[in-house]
């Protein structure tokens, strides 16, 4: 079931993209993502209400509280500067270098999580940085 909700989630970013780069067309890259992230708290909080999982918040560990915030730091950093690379540059040039985020976090896998790879993995990695770095650098004609 994962592959499902994976592909919706990718689908529904490329349909971000797409809105947000005409969005932007006349508004501060910054002005955009922080109305998009007032959106953003409503959708999630009402979810959360929704599956009645609010009490939830008060059992959260010290330890998790300290990784979720650095996530969403990181996370308002990294719309931040997609939106600004969004607003300067076409949506099929920065989507492709912004997703290279895969490529990174398969890395920070190994490296922090010890998760376990293979030559196919690694085969599979190499070929979707090179399609990437490709379709971003492809002359738009």
């Amino acid at each position: 079931m994962w592959i499902v909700f994976a592909l919706l989630a990718a689908l529904s970013a490329a349909c971000v993209v797409v809105l947000s780069k005409v969005g932007i067309k006349n508004v501060d890259s910054s002005v955009a993502f922080a109305i998009q992230s007032i959106l953003i708290i409503i959708v999630a909080w009402s979810v959360v209400a929704w599956q009645g999982n609010l009490v939830e918040v008060t059992r959260i560990e010290r330890k998790s509280w300290v990784f979720l915030i650095a996530a969403g730091i990181l996370t308002c950093f990294s719309s931040l500067l997609s939106f600004r690379a969004l607003k300067l540059g076409d949506a099929g040039q920065v989507s492709p270098i912004t997703n290279l985020s895969f490529l990174l976090a398969l890395i920070l896998g190994i490296i922090f999580l010890k998760e376990k790879i293979n030559w196919v993995v690694i085969a599979g990695a190499i070929l979707m940085a090179i399609g990437g770095v490709m379709i971003a650098t492809a002359r738009q004609s």
